[in-house]
């Protein structure tokens, strides 16, 4: 997808747009790119998730835009700012790969598994629909979300393109 009004979502970062805009993120491994959308007021969001959960954080200013259970509540809060409600919002996801394979299956080596759960859990607490998911297997992903239309494309160079 060609866009003129791409907005980037970098690693450990999130980003909304209201009525145009596309949010963009690359590099999805194991960590996920979720989007929140009200499509009522065509309002859109994206949090890069790297880490499950910020109990985890070692550093001196927590980046909430880095863990699952700190970045979707921002990201709902930025969205409401704009005018969104979390009673109209729906989510979509990808990412959460396991991009290497170790011979124990421990759990903190199932970061990207664990970033998928974590992502369901605090959408769960909020009920907040998941619409659509291309998450797991062992390969990157790019995605862009289209505040226009609602729409979540995905990019592997494994598995091609994919639209949700």
């Amino acid at each position: 997808m060609i866009q003129d009004n791409l907005i980037k979502v970098g690693m450990a970062d999130l980003n909304v747009t209201h009525l145009t805009g596309v949010l963009k993120t690359t590099g999805l491994g194991s960590c996920v790119g979720i989007t929140l959308y009200d499509n009522k007021v065509k309002i859109a969001g994206m949090a890069h998730v790297m880490l499950p959960t910020s109990d985890i954080a070692r550093e001196g200013k927590l980046n909430i835009a880095k863990y699952a259970d700190t970045a979707i509540p921002e990201l709902i809060r930025k969205m409401e700012e704009l005018g969104a409600q979390v009673k109209r919002m729906e989510a979509k996801m990808a990412g959460g790969a396991q991009m290497f394979s170790f011979g124990s299956q421990s759990d903190t080596m199932r970061i990207g598994p664990r970033n998928v759960e974590s992502c369901k859990e605090m959408l769960s607490r909020y009920s907040i629909p998941l619409k659509g998911e291309d998450t797991g297997g062992n390969y990157g992903r790019t995605i862009e979300f289209d505040c226009d239309t609602g729409v979540l494309f995905i990019r592997s160079v494994q598995h091609g393109n994919k639209e949700l």
